[in-house]
């Protein structure tokens, strides 16, 4: 099953790591992990969502104690400092560092529902992505609370709205939040540029300030008209994975990336969400703000959680660490506390 938008669907038809298909018919989930794999599932039933009670025992979670991280406080101030030191060489303008949080499933069998999580994260957290992906035969389980939009689409007109620049309250914002939102705008503008018509980009809002619990965002849109004959593939080739979750440029990015982090992303800094190809529509969030289950783990099942910061030269690398903290305190607690009493 899939919730998104307030609607559910349901009566799954197939399943294909294609994104061509979905330039077809029908109602799909889509989930796509940071490292490339994609996962789009068609739907027979879609339907207005009732209001989604919290189900006592459907979601246990682990204590808070449980979780680890892939990147203790030490690697991870460590990864900041390399970082500035590819920006002092020339290398990078910009590296999103991130690390994975990890904690094992209380109750695999029966309080591991991550529909009832997002749930949960719907009362503590509220998001304007939120949604659930739930295909355990082929490996996917997703609960996002994501406050950050991929691409929208509407026929051929298509936006997207990049996050950069994180604080407890607008007063926390530095001049190097700004200029993080700047960069990775261009970035996208970029992006987007490789699929749409020429001169059809633009920027309609340029750092915004969004509040969303416990925190505030920069956030702009950066739109676009998809050329004639572009589709799934060209859109996602084109974007994927977000500029707000790797750095500019890009590639240079990723590979600082790939040498300093020491787990896979998956779903987090990948994309969740939906695609109507009957009417051309869809909403893909950035799969920030992210739980998702590894039943394949050696270890045992496990929940696993993703925060990461945008570094520059202007990041101080304590300040970095107690970004990722931020982001990570509320969900986490959402996440860990027990069911509430009926």
């Amino acid at each position: 099953m899939a919730r998104f938008d307030g609607r559910i669907a349901t009566g799954l038809l197939d399943v294909t790591d294609d994104p061509a298909a979905l330039d077809g018919a029908g109602f799909w989930a889509v989930v796509a992990d940071f490292e490339g794999r994609i996962t789009c599932a068609r739907f027979a039933d879609v339907r207005p969502a009732p209001a989604q009670p919290v189900r006592v025992g459907d979601w246990r979670g682990p204590a808070r104690s449980a979780w680890t991280s892939s990147l203790d406080h030490a690697a991870y101030t460590a990864g900041v400092r390399r970082i500035r030191e590819h920006i002092a060489a020339g290398e990078v303008y910009q590296a999103n560092l991130c690390r994975v949080l990890s904690a094992p499933l209380p109750d695999p069998a029966g309080g591991s529902d991550v529909d009832a999580l997002t749930a949960r994260l719907a009362l503590g957290n509220p998001a304007p992505y939120a949604g659930t992906v739930r295909l355990p035969a082929h490996g996917v389980e997703v609960a996002t609370a994501s406050p950050e939009l991929f691409l929208h689409r509407a026929g051929d007109s298509v936006s997207s709205g990049p996050i950069k620049g994180t604080g407890r309250t607008e007063a926390d914002l530095l001049e190097k939040d700004h200029a993080e939102n700047v960069m990775i705008v261009d970035l996208v503008r970029n992006d987007l540029g490789r699929v749409c018509a020429t001169g059809s980009v633009t920027v309609p809002d340029l750092c915004a300030v969004e509040k969303h619990p416990g925190l505030v965002h920069l956030v702009s849109t950066v739109a676009g008209r998809l050329r004639p004959g572009a589709g799934w593939s060209d859109l996602l080739a084109a974007t994927f994975p977000p500029g707000s979750v790797t750095g500019a440029p890009k590639s240079s990015a990723l590979r600082i990336i790939d040498a300093l982090e020491t787990a896979p992303r998956g779903p987090y800094c990948g994309a969740v969400g939906w695609v109507d190809a009957d009417r051309r529509e869809a909403g893909l969030a950035v799969g920030i703000r992210t739980f998702w289950l590894d039943r394949d783990d050696a270890a045992g099942p496990q929940v696993r959680f993703g925060t990461g910061a945008g570094i520059t030269w202007g990041s101080d690398p304590e300040r970095e660490w107690d970004e990722t903290e931020l982001k990570a305190a509320r969900l986490l607690a959402v996440a860990s506390e027990p069911p509430p009493e009926q």
